[in-house]
């Protein structure tokens, strides 16, 4: 009887001493700007369990789907309050703290490949950029990405800027709906959520939504069957970013490791979804009902010069705004991208 209860004295013993020896040095709670369902959102858990692994389990990141703590709006002042310990969002989502994060965030026409966008953020101005921006608000800018050029979902045929004229189409507030507009468009304000349902019911006729693939899952080329692919116009910005205050307490490996896993993080996820998309072409394609729609690079050029001007005249809202303006537009004339 003694030997038995030692015996489990000693497997608690143990248990209690792995548990302390295994514990994460480093737990953070992080919330994303996309739900639980969506590949976006599987391929960023993914990030945070190699971050775990890398780490040696001294990192654990607790990621959250949209909407489980704050409005995905609101994650900013979250994580300086200490509310949350960091978000992976969409940068243009804090566009009404500062038209700089629209700007930089979506600049609707300024990119045609993943890889440009890229670029620009590791090694063209600009990470530093979004780590100024970022400062005052106490939040460590660690890198960004992208999702991929965003397809376009229409009801009717669209092959170029002249049939924009009049379409009521769904699209985010500021930038986007300024160039839509400017393009003789009728934008409507329609959350992301209501997409589906007011193409169904004719609210709206097309929509400025997401990636290929995930449209096409969502069941959105079944009653918007005219879609364009590659897409014309938005390729939107993500970023990773923490409490300033937690990452200044991470040791310098650690900081490593994190900075490095978000750059890993931006191939992964952009590879992801261009494959994700890849299939999905070949599954609308063999559809007779969805007629796929490519604009030829005339029509392409044409909405670019239009964006371009609504570009400019963004960039007149806020000093940070022209700093963003100044920094892409150098970058795309130096690269030979504009």
């Amino acid at each position: 009887m003694t030997t038995k209860v030692s015996t489990i004295t000693s497997a608690i013993a143990l248990a209690l001493l792995s548990s302390s020896v295994f514990a994460a040095e480093f737990n953070y709670k992080f919330q994303s700007s996309d739900p639980s369902g969506d590949k976006n959102f599987q391929v960023q858990k993914e990030w945070t369990e190699r971050v775990e692994l890398m780490s040696g389990g001294r990192i654990d990141i607790d990621l959250l789907p949209v909407a489980s703590v704050v409005k995905h709006t609101e994650t900013l002042d979250a994580i300086r309050m200490g509310v949350l310990d960091g978000h992976i969002t969409a940068t243009g989502y804090f566009s009404g703290k500062d038209p700089a994060f629209g700007l930089i965030g979506n600049m609707v026409g300024a990119w045609s490949d993943t890889s440009q966008l890229l670029q620009y953020i590791n090694y063209g101005g600009g990470y530093e950029l979004m780590t100024e921006l970022y400062a005052p608000y106490g939040v460590k800018y660690l890198g960004g990405s992208t999702t991929g050029v965003e397809a376009f979902v229409s009801k009717v045929p669209l092959d170029g800027v002249d049939d924009l004229k009049g379409l009521k189409l769904r699209a985010p507030e500021g930038l986007v709906q300024q160039i839509f507009a400017a393009a003789g468009a009728a934008p409507v304000n329609l959350p992301g959520s209501e997409v589906f349902t007011g193409l169904s019911k004719g609210v709206i006729d097309a929509a400025d939504y997401t990636v290929f693939s995930t449209n096409h899952k969502a069941g959105m080329n079944d009653i918007a069957p005219h879609p364009v692919q590659p897409g014309f116009h938005s390729l939107p910005t993500i970023d990773i970013s923490m409490s300033q205050k937690k990452w200044d307490k991470l040791p310098a490996d650690l900081q490593e490791i994190m900075t490095v896993s978000v750059r890993d993080f931006a191939q992964d996820i952009t590879t992801q979804l261009s494959i994700a998309d890849q299939m999905a072409v070949k599954e609308a394609q063999a559809n007779p009902d969805i007629t796929i729609h490519d604009w030829s690079a005339d029509e392409r050029k044409k909405f670019r010069n239009i964006a371009m001007g609504e570009w400019e005249k963004y960039a007149q809202r806020s000093p940070n705004a022209q700093k963003v303006y100044e920094s892409i537009t150098t970058y795309l004339k130096d690269s030979g991208l504009l």
